[in-house]
């Protein structure tokens, strides 16, 4: 049994079928079965439940996946270390995210990881969540950061140490700035500037459909609604600190109660064969919240 034909392997449990593991490879698709049957004969097991449409591993076939998993992670890692130093890490990590503090964190571990390797790069890319997600699955990301009730149940993920709270950015001189939380009761009647990504969170607060409320814009970042507050055409709810609330920008944030908190999650797809940059920035997650 070759290294490669695990990975050969990891990558048809991945795609689920043959066709399009040959296709992410660059193999014929005939060349991959016969090295799949090979595999199979080999071991003196089945490995794959074979459909007309989709491949699915038998229970030795789970087996072989965790354990390929394993094998593939330590090769790459021990050729990382041997081969890689400080001076000749170099290459890109691409990020998405939605809008959140808790980059923070994440520019932490960009900070930390460029002070060690100086040649690594990093390109951020700002949208929502289903923008995020289309561009993780079409590898055009290496990782995205998820803000709230996001099903991730098909990538690997990281829970981050923080949450963000949901709230509404105003003008400082409307009169429920001098409030310190709003309520439901206090949200009816306002015209509301809504994320799309608040609609199931906000729904089940306000106890209401979304479709009774004066919703008079959305947006799918905040620099723009925030404009849209300061010129009153309507109240932003947001998650906190995103836009700066100082007494120059005219803005304040008042919080929900009661609070709707939104949990923020790092992943990146399965059986991802990172580069060693991307590798490196994996790694520091892992060791920091993994």
């Amino acid at each position: 049994m070759e290294l490669r034909h695990l990975q050969y392997f990891l990558m048809v449990a991945r795609e689920g079928t043959i066709s399009g593991a040959a296709h992410a490879l660059h193999l014929s698709q005939p060349s991959l079965s016969r090295q799949m049957q090979d595999l199979e004969h080999e071991l003196g097991v089945r490995l794959f439940d074979r459909g007309s449409r989709h491949i699915e591993l038998t229970a030795a076939g789970m087996r072989l996946r965790r354990r390929a998993e394993e094998i593939v992670d330590l090769v790459g890692r021990t050729e990382t270390e041997i081969r890689v130093s400080n001076e000749t890490l170099a290459g890109e990590v691409r990020i998405g995210s939605g809008e959140t503090p808790a980059m923070e964190l994440v520019s932490g571990v960009i900070a930390e990881l460029q002070r060690t390797y100086p040649l690594l790069r990093f390109a951020l890319h700002s949208g929502n969540a289903q923008d995020v997600r289309e561009r993780l699955d079409n590898g055009l990301i290496d990782f995205g950061v998820f803000i709230g009730n996001v099903d991730l149940s098909r990538y690997e993920s990281l829970v981050l140490p923080a949450r963000d709270r949901w709230g509404v950015f105003m003008r400082r001189d409307d009169p429920l700035a001098a409030r310190s939380v709003l309520t439901p009761n206090d949200l009816a009647e306002l015209p509301l500037i809504l994320s799309a990504q608040a609609d199931r969170e906000l729904a089940s607060w306000l106890r209401r459909d979304l479709a009774d409320l004066d919703v008079v814009a959305t947006y799918n970042l905040l620099y723009n609604a925030a404009a849209l507050a300061r010129a009153g055409v309507g109240y932003v709810v947001s998650l906190e600190g995103i836009v700066e609330t100082s007494l120059a920008t005219g803005l304040v944030f008042r919080p929900l109660k009661p609070a709707i908190t939104a949990q923020v999650a790092i992943a990146w797809k399965r059986y991802q064969a990172f580069s060693p940059a991307a590798e490196a920035f994996q790694q520091k997650i892992l060791e920091l919240w993994g």
